[in-house]
């Protein structure tokens, strides 16, 4: 018998998975999303930063993951520094509203020593809501989980050793391999994505999830939901 920890990824533990990002969650992250587009329309002037966390939350868990993505891209030589040309390259290649002014102002207001460089982990700490710590640890258990080498990332060759898709019905009838549907899985963290590459960092799970996090105000029902999905 094996010693790998496995548990089968048939069509019922596949939909279960994958209703932490659409049956559990769906309803109170629409609300999110509407409550964000009817507060950037109130004609209230905001701070850059609570407006761009708007703009973010109205595109749903793919508006905060999709611009860590958009900056990682730009972060050529992995210092996760950022000029101002990027950052402002980042914002508008994710199609986010903002002026000229309110990017300068986020920018100068994050550039604390003046050398014309931010910190990308920094912004999108300060960019998400905050979330205590029940939160983040259950989260970080997840991640954990599924990061079966790790190595803070997550890809179809870590979920091969987590889960095997021996009784999924694509699988069975030939349709799809076993790193096809993987693949399909991690897609969840990477739509709408600028540049989707199969891998998902521990900040993106993150930033995946604080979304949903905002749209669940009770601690203990974000905890059985993560639990359910990941059968913790």
């Amino acid at each position: 018998m094996s010693s790998r920890l496995t548990f089968r990824f048939g069509d019922q533990n596949l939909r279960q998975i994958k209703n932490m990002q659409r049956e559990d969650a769906y309803t109170k992250e629409a609300t999110l999303k509407n409550q964000a587009k009817r507060e950037l329309a109130n004609g209230i002037d905001k701070d850059p930063i609570y407006k761009l966390r708007l703009q973010c939350f109205s595109r749903g868990t793919t508006g905060i993951l999709g611009l860590s993505r958009a900056f990682r891209a730009m972060d050529t030589d992995g210092s996760k520094a950022l000029n101002k040309e990027e950052f402002k390259t980042g914002i508008t290649q994710m199609g986010l509203e903002l002026k000229d002014s309110e990017i300068d102002n986020m920018f100068t207001s994050f550039d604390t020593d003046g050398n014309g460089s931010i910190n990308m982990t920094e912004f999108l700490v300060k960019l998400r809501p905050p979330m205590n710590k029940c939160r983040l640890n259950i989260i970080d258990k997840a991640f954990k989980k599924m990061d079966r080498n790790g190595d803070n990332q997550i890809t179809v060759a870590d979920l091969k050793n987590v889960y095997s898709v021996r009784d999924h019905p694509k699988y069975l009838s030939g349709e799809l391999t076993e790193s096809e549907i993987l693949t399909d899985f991690l897609k969840n963290f990477e739509a709408g994505a600028p540049n989707p590459n199969g891998i998902v960092t521990e900040e993106e799970f993150i930033n995946y999830y604080v979304t949903i996090s905002a749209s669940i105000d009770n601690d203990a029902y974000f905890d059985l939901v993560m639990r359910r999905a990941y059968k913790l």
